[in-house]
């Protein structure tokens, strides 16, 4: 056969394919049944559902996203959603297992001991294992590791010796016995451990990589964590990503696909974006704008319950706040009542304590209800004790015209700082001066005593007023205000340690009474934490002592 008649017989086969069009590989061409002419399915192929992303914004850049160093709502919000402890709370507001499949203590109420679960797993892929847990409650114990929050395993045996020098971190009595059961003795019967074991300082930390890069947590590439999310993106300073955590045990519960950060410290400019729909989220918010959500009855704000105290710090190392006289004359000179109703405007409570309302005492009764007001609002009796107190000290009403207000930067602290140096200016004749910055920067300026007065606040870490009541013992990370009573420090102790509730919780009343006899702080209200929902949000919940919990929202647009 010559190859011209090969040639010829190609051609005549590819123009029978064109025509006819191709056969189905290992089927037959399809059969004209004479009645219609054959045709093609034209229905275009699914579209792929967009990934649901909830926006909102953190109002802060976070100093530290590893848990042992965090120490404020900047961080811990982010930390809430991407690493779980033992325990967690869940949409009904109940402490429940979390990384612990079951958990059974002592008789005594010294020794915990938690079985892990078998299905959990870090966001790189390796098992969450006991040796994790061990490993990063000792490191955040580490005196090394300066973090602030090392007091909350204080209730270890052990642990508080370790932390301040006087002990080996042999001796921290929080043991793996193998990869699922973890074991720990305390020093002295705790009520709230089980629920401390849900807060971020107590979250496990994989030991692997910790060990492996010790700047793990300062970016998303190195980030791993074993919650419901996981850090993806961290452009610092302006935004945060996270993404669904596959390696989440209960991922199937978990709706949403990611949740986006920005880092905005500017209330109103947040705002904006919310009521642009760039947001679909939003906490804080303007002062004003509450108020008007509020007159409007707008069914997007809802007013979140907190245990948690707004106040200022009076650093008593610097004159005249050294004097318990110029400190409690500034206390009975604010009016509280026309800040929450004139302008906090969120449904907080003028404070009469620094324990909020909400905890229960040993009788199951509201503690701050039992121990009554412990504030006054007396102008007439406070200017007399503020100028006795700056006579004492050597100075006059015009030496004041150099302390300043610290705060951060947020359009409600400043307007509450501006009242707070009116009512003093009107009450007590002197000026005061103001000054913002970062968040960040205020929290250092404070450990570093680099400051006159100072806002702060404080929400509560578990649901007992020793959160509260522990602030300002002499040894606290978070004394800011370096306050120093003995009697005080010894009634924490009690509390701290008695295994008699009466006895613990009278200790604290006695101590609350001492401490706002002594006035180093000036509570100012007890916070709500007011926020934004768009009405396709659901699945968000606000337990009392933590942001809200976006971890089983959902978008529904």
């Amino acid at each position: 056969m010559n190859k011209k008649f090969l040639m010829l017989v190609s051609l005549l086969l590819i123009t029978a394919i064109i025509f006819t069009g191709c056969v189905p590989k290992g089927g037959d061409a399809p059969k004209d049944t004479g009645s219609t002419p054959a045709t093609t399915d034209t229905t275009p192929a699914p579209t792929p559902a967009e990934p649901k992303i909830l926006k909102t914004n953190n109002s802060s850049e976070p100093g530290s996203l590893d848990p042992a160093l965090a120490q404020g709502t900047h961080e811990s919000w982010i930390l809430d959603h991407t690493f779980e402890g033992l325990m967690k709370v869940d949409p009904n507001l109940k402490v429940v297992p979390g990384m612990a499949k079951e958990y059974k203590i002592s008789d005594d109420n010294l020794t915990y001991t938690f079985t892990l679960r078998d299905d959990i797993k870090w966001s790189n892929g390796d098992p969450v294992t006991a040796h994790d847990f061990e490993f990063a409650w000792k490191r955040a114990l580490d005196p090394d590791m300066a973090s602030d929050y090392a007091h909350q395993l204080y209730y270890i045996k052990g642990g508080e010796a370790y932390n301040t020098g006087a002990g080996s971190v042999d001796d921290v009595a929080v043991k793996a016995l193998d990869d699922k059961t973890l074991e720990v003795t305390l020093e002295a019967p705790t009520a709230y451990f089980l629920e401390l074991t849900a807060f971020y300082t107590l979250y496990p930390v994989n030991k692997k990589v910790a060990e492996s890069n010790a700047d793990w947590a300062k970016n998303a590439n190195t980030h791993v964590s074993n919650g419901p999310f996981t850090l993806t993106e961290w452009e610092h300073n302006a935004s945060i990503k996270i993404r669904k955590n596959e390696n989440y045990y209960d991922v199937a519960s978990v709706k949403l696909d990611g949740i986006d950060f920005d880092i905005i410290d500017d209330e109103n400019t947040a705002w904006q974006k919310y009521e642009g729909g760039d947001y679909d989220f939003l906490t804080p918010l303007p002062q004003a704008v509450v108020a008007q959500m509020k007159d409007n009855n707008n069914p997007e704000l809802i007013i979140g319950a907190d245990v948690a105290t707004y106040y200022y710090n009076l650093n008593s190392k610097v004159k005249p706040f050294n004097n318990a006289k110029v400190r409690k004359g500034l206390s009975m000179t604010l009016d509280r009542q026309t800040i929450v109703d004139k302008i906090a405007q969120g449904g907080q409570i003028a404070a009469v304590g620094v324990v909020p309302f909400g905890l229960p005492d040993e009788n199951g009764k509201d503690y701050r209800e039992a121990v009554g007001d412990l504030i006054e609002y007396n102008v007439e009796e406070g200017k007399k004790l503020f100028l006795e107190g700056l006579a004492e000290e050597g100075m006059k009403v015009e030496d004041f015209k150099n302390m300043v207000i610290l705060y951060n930067t947020s359009e409600a602290h400043k307007k509450i700082a501006q009242a707070a140096q009116e009512m003093w200016r009107v009450n007590l004749g002197v000026e005061i001066q103001l000054e913002n910055v970062d968040f960040q920067v205020k929290l250092d300026r404070e450990k570093a005593g680099d400051y006159h007065i100072s806002r702060a606040g404080w929400i509560g870490d578990y649901m007992d007023p020793i959160t509260f009541i522990e602030l300002w013992q002499s040894s606290s990370s978070f004394n800011d205000a370096k306050y120093n009573n003995p009697e005080y420090d010894e009634l924490v102790a009690i509390a701290k340690t008695s295994p008699d509730a009466k006895e613990r919780f009278e200790a604290m009343r006695k101590a609350e009474k001492i401490v706002m006899e002594d006035m180093p702080v000036v509570p100012v209200y007890f916070y709500t934490q007011p926020y934004a929902q768009k009405p396709y949000v659901t699945g968000v919940y606000k337990p009392l002592v933590n942001y809200p919990k976006l971890t089983y929202a959902d978008i529904n647009k």
